[in-house]
């Protein structure tokens, strides 16, 4: 790619960055809207518990059930013909 190109294409990808930081203004989420019932806040010992531990323990328990079940029988690096 050439420098004209990237400068194309980092052009527009600031372009329309910065146009949707001008569109989704923070104030527009201080309104209300009908129906909305929000629920209490998370304490940060649930926000961790829900963002941080639950994902971790699924990938782990992911990765140790890939591993117990895993029926592949050639472990060993194979010698290298050199």
């Amino acid at each position: 790619m050439d420098k004209k190109n990237a400068l194309r294409a980092g052009t527009l990808a600031a372009g329309t960055t910065l146009m949707l930081l001008l569109m989704s203004s923070p104030a527009l989420a201080l309104t209300r809207d009908d129906g909305d019932d929000p629920g209490p806040g998370l304490s940060v010992v649930d926000t961790l518990g829900l963002f941080v531990v639950a994902p971790l323990a699924i990938f782990l328990a992911i990765a140790g059930l890939v591993w117990v079940l895993d029926k592949s029988k050639d472990r060993e690096p194979k010698p290298s013909k050199a």
